[in-house]
């Protein structure tokens, strides 16, 4: 069958996903980067429980969110599946297509997300007990497959993807910055822990996990950087991504101030404080180049928009990446007491879940009514 008959609608008169020839056809293009839903939502959920001014309704509708994402993981984790049965050939070419290669970082990160949020707000539902033994699988889980791909794609992209001086963009981070996620949702579990070795292999563990994410990082930011300044903006779908900058920032930050809070628990006095001071230290200066960041992203994309900004999943980068500038601004008010951070913090958040709802929207729209975003990308019109 030939894509344009695959995409031509034979039940005009359905509902849902009414551009698929038939509804089994979602099946036939899942990929790694739809994870970026579960991401997105996640954050948002985890952004809003640890959030400096809480007010009354916010962690109830953060639950809400939490379970949302629970949900959106299990769905697509199916569908996932189903692709791998249904779909093997296509399935298997993911990992050699120099793009979507990068997002397969997205499972692990999606993990993570909604395992923090179970510990955060799940709790609240399923128990203490029950809420932390789930999260600590789904961190194991993301934590393996999260370093899995921080070698395994670098590796491919060394050895076997064919680039261009104009080939880095956002998605190149996606691969490395799980084991950052791994370092800040791991602290969430050193306080569950047996006292000891437990609690202080997880947290050098976790400080280890920091530094391969970071340098990583900073390696890519800096080839980002270079690409635009000698090859300017390109494609406008690629806009997007440039967000995804902000990822390894803000949950660098996220990562030493949560790791720094709990190091009393694992280690000595002496070093727990130098740990939390860290956490300062490092975050302040850090967030003010995310700043710049997102200033200049902010900038490109509004121009990219005034011309045409096509919307795809790539708008999923708009989500996570400031949400983790969001617990990281937060992380850092609360060792300070700074009200300036806090109220960051909250404006940040603001936008974030401006950005969720306009993309969520979007993307109910263009998967759940029209079906468009299940096509393959050479037949999506947006």
């Amino acid at each position: 069958m030939s894509t344009a008959q695959a995409v031509r609608p034979a039940t005009p008169s359905r509902m849902l996903m009414r551009e698929l020839e038939h509804p089994m056809h979602m099946f036939r293009n899942i990929t790694p980067n739809w994870y970026a839903l579960v991401m997105g939502t996640g954050i948002v959920a985890n952004a809003a429980a640890t959030l400096p001014l809480q007010f009354a309704g916010l962690r109830a509708a953060a639950t809400v969110v939490w379970v949302i994402a629970s949900v959106l993981l299990v769905a697509l984790t199916a569908a996932t599946v189903m692709h791998w049965v249904t779909n093997r050939e296509t399935a298997r070419t993911h990992h050699l297509n120099p793009v979507m290669a990068h997002f397969y970082g997205a499972p692990a990160m999606a993990l993570l997300t909604v395992g923090a949020g179970t510990i955060l707000l799940g709790r609240d539902v399923l128990g203490e007990q029950t809420a932390v033994a789930i999260d600590a699988v789904l961190w194991a889980l993301g934590t393996i497959m999260g370093l899995a791909t921080a070698v395994a794609v670098p590796y491919l992209t060394f050895t076997k993807f064919t680039v261009s001086a104009d080939s880095a963009f956002g998605g190149w981070l996606m691969p490395i910055v799980p084991p950052m996620v791994s370092a800040s949702t791991g602290a969430l579990l050193i306080p569950y822990l047996p006292e000891g070795q437990a609690r202080l292999t997880m947290l050098l563990a976790c400080y280890g996990m920091f530094g391969l994410s970071l340098l990583a990082s900073l390696i890519v930011i800096t080839l980002i950087w270079s690409r635009l300044t000698t090859h300017k903006i390109g494609a406008a779908a690629m806009v997007p991504t440039l967000w995804i900058v902000l990822g390894p920032l803000g949950q660098s930050v996220t990562a030493v101030n949560l790791l720094g809070g709990n190091a009393h628990l694992a280690t000595t006095t002496s070093l727990a404080d130098a740990l939390q001071a860290f956490g300062v230290i490092y975050g302040v200066p850090v967030l003010g180049f995310a700043a710049l960041w997102a200033a200049l992203a902010l900038a490109i994309t509004v121009r990219t928009a005034r011309e045409h900004l096509p919307f795809s999943l790539t708008w999923w980068s708009f989500t996570f990446p400031v949400g983790t500038c969001v617990t990281g601004l937060t992380g850092v008010a609360l060792h300070t007491g700074s009200v300036a951070f806090q109220v960051a913090a909250v404006f940040a958040f603001a936008a974030l879940l401006t950005a969720w709802a306009v993309v969520a929207v979007r993307t109910f729209h263009g998967s759940a009514l029209t079906g468009v975003l299940f096509m393959p990308p050479a037949a999506k019109t947006v």
